[in-house]
């Protein structure tokens, strides 16, 4: 079993996020959270809310995901957090991720977001995608032309 269509994307993300080096380089410490540890280094990314939807079709199911990733850092301007998300963009931006049980249909960013937390200190950089997937539907054999072709068959 494979697993949900959201969760196999949310893994593909992750992986895909973790083993680029340019991005990796930006951030401090593992960098990438689900679950940011008590007094994590900035910067740092998290994953944040996802959703997921039907996207079906009257002879095909899909469904459509809404991935919310977050940008946290420290730095005195907003040039730290643009830079981080543009490495972010560069590896997730119509990326063909490879889902385990699904294809990935398309990956995309909708919109990106920086303001300044109440804090006065930390800036947080917001990035949406849009995913749409369907599931790999395992192919069914033919019946061999010897088996066919045999009486009574």
């Amino acid at each position: 079993m494979s697993g949900s269509a959201g969760w196999q994307l949310q893994r593909a993300v992750y992986a895909a996020l973790t083993a680029d080096t340019a991005l990796s380089s930006l951030l401090a410490g593992a960098g990438i959270y689900n679950d940011v540890p008590h007094a994590a280094a900035y910067p740092y990314l998290t994953m944040g809310q996802t959703s997921s939807s039907d996207w079906g079709t009257g002879t095909e199911d899909g469904e459509e995901h809404i991935m919310t990733l977050h940008v946290w850092s420290s730095y005195s301007g907003r040039s730290e957090t643009q830079i981080i998300m543009g490495a972010v963009r560069d590896v997730l931006h119509t990326a063909r991720l490879t889902l385990s049980g699904h294809s990935l249909i398309n990956l995309r960013q909708q919109f990106s977001d920086i303001r300044r937390e109440a804090d006065g200190i930390t800036i947080h950089g917001l990035l949406r995608y849009r995913a749409t997937t369907q599931p790999i539907i395992p192919a069914v054999s033919a019946p061999s032309p010897a088996l066919a072709a045999a009486p009574g068959a």
